[in-house]
């Protein structure tokens, strides 16, 4: 469904029921396309596992220890000299 910035105030039922029906809501702004709006339960959830980020620090000797990491960070510049 395409939808102007003008039918999200006026016809916001129409926008939420073509949304029930698990469509995708194209937004436009003087007929240019600005944004889509996805149902809500369109996306599948992905294990955390699968991020590209989740264990780059896995081989970094000075991260093996939470504690210790986050006590260095937090000590400040002044114990540095």
């Amino acid at each position: 469904m395409k939808a102007s910035i003008l039918d999200l105030r006026r016809r916001m039922q129409d926008v939420l029921k073509a949304l029930e029906r698990n469509e995708k809501v194209t937004l436009t702004h003087r007929g240019v396309a600005r944004g889509v709006i996805h149902p809500s339960g369109s996306r599948s959830a992905k294990p955390v596992s699968d991020h590209a980020a989740f264990g780059m620090w896995k081989d970094r000797d000075d991260m093996k220890s939470v504690d210790r990491a986050v006590d260095n960070l937090r000590k400040g510049r002044t114990h540095a000299l």
